[in-house]
């Protein structure tokens, strides 16, 4: 389907759902399902964490619909809703027992190629990293990687000015390249 015609019937379903009919939502929701749990979980680096927090989003999406104007992308919108349900998510869960965060810390042992090892391990320090970040920051690089949004669009999702997206994106790139250089230089140490 073109475009214009995806765009068209978007919009027909966006009017549907606003006037209450819930199978057109739940098809705005399908559409996008994939995408808004991809954000959140780079956002709350947990899969359980990530689905709550998007099913969070499209329950306060369905109750601020009728507030939503066309105009803006509606992929947007949802992201902005997206972002702050992750975030709220992330506030609320409680501290891990420091059993378990040790045992996190265990690397797997399952036997198999050691590239796909290495390739786990630089993942999951990634994420790490990641998490490391301040909320702001994480948000607005998390929007721009994995959301592949624009500038504009990452101001308009946060409703922050674009020098601040740009400043929060140049601090946690060169944050997380501190932190990778460093993992970098340990690791050349730990198997010189």
């Amino acid at each position: 389907m073109p475009v214009n015609q995806n765009a068209e019937a978007e919009l027909a379903l966006i009017e549907q759902a606003q006037n209450g009919d819930r199978s057109a939502f739940e098809e705005l929701v399908r559409q996008h399902y994939i995408y808004i749990v991809n954000i959140v979980y780079r956002m709350c680096n947990e899969m359980t964490l990530a689905e709550d927090a998007a099913q969070e989003a499209f329950l306060r999406a369905w109750v601020k619909l009728p507030s939503y104007h066309p105009d803006s992308s509606l992929r947007n919108w949802l992201c902005r809703i997206a972002v702050n349900a992750a975030l709220d998510v992330l506030r609320r869960k409680t501290e891990e027992p420091l059993e378990d965060a040790t045992m996190q810390l265990i690397p797997d042992r399952t036997p198999g190629p050691e590239a796909i090892l290495i390739e786990k391990e630089q993942a999951a320090f990634l994420q790490q990293a990641m998490q490391s970040l301040p909320e702001g920051a994480r948000s607005v690089l998390v929007l721009r990687e994995y959301g592949e949004l624009s500038y504009q669009e990452i101001a308009m999702v946060l409703d922050i000015p674009t020098g601040t997206v740009m400043s929060r994106l140049n601090y946690a790139r060169n944050r997380l390249r501190e932190l990778l250089k460093a993992q970098l230089l340990q690791a050349e140490h730990d198997y010189a």
